[in-house]
């Protein structure tokens, strides 16, 4: 006897384990529920596709069992294959989504400590012009390199800073540099005796 029977099994399309139980029915008839069952379908959903069940005569089975479960079982088995294709995708999203997300923590974080930074270097350099020191507290403006985004804020508190010590100063240190004119002298204007006793012997000398 050539039942064909797993000859027809085997092609049969279908992805993971093909499981059949058989039990009597009344009378003559068979109950045969199938059963596919994908392990490496991690999705908890695939529990929920009931077996199929058919309740026919030994001969009925013979005439038709495959022709009924093909379809149905082609279409489990691409269900539950899909269904690990998606869950795969999903990890993948999530994946990725993890490292976007963290990855835009790192950049908040790093934002939050630059603005952070720069807020304590305005603060330093307020306290600084409110105890008139407005030299150091040129000095401490923060670095435009450092801070481009708030380059036009820096330049007009670093001019504003400039103007209360620059100027004034630059004009003092000018004064204090030049060198004052001396004093004249008092002119000496004390008349010099003039020797009116010169003799004819001198005269004579001359003459010689």
């Amino acid at each position: 006897m050539n039942a064909n029977f797993f000859n027809q099994i085997q092609q049969l399309d279908f992805t993971g384990v093909l499981q059949l139980n058989i039990s009597k029915g009344i009378d003559t008839n068979l109950i045969v529920s199938v059963l596919l069952n994908n392990e490496q379908c991690g999705d908890s959903a695939k529990n929920l596709i009931s077996p199929l069940t058919f309740n026919a005569t030994p001969q009925e089975f013979d005439e038709g069992f495959f022709e009924q479960i093909t379809t149905p079982i082609q279409t489990i088995s691409g269900v539950m294959v899909d269904m690990e294709k998606f869950l795969k995708q999903m990890e993948e999203v999530k994946k990725q989504s993890a490292m976007e997300k963290e990855k835009a923590e790192k950049v908040k974080k790093e934002k939050e400590a630059k603005d952070k930074k720069y807020k304590d270097g305005i603060a330093k350099v307020d306290e600084l012009e409110k105890e008139g020191k407005f030299r150091e507290a040129w000095i401490k403006v923060p670095d435009i390199t450092e801070f481009p985004e708030k380059a036009d804020e820096i330049r007009k508190r670093k001019t504003s800073l400039s103007d209360k010590f620059a100027t004034p100063s630059l004009f003092g240190a000018m004064e204090e540099a030049t060198p004052k004119p001396p004093q004249q002298a008092e002119e000496v204007t004390a008349d010099y005796p003039i020797d009116e006793t010169s003799t004819g012997e001198d005269e004579e000398e001359t003459n010689y």
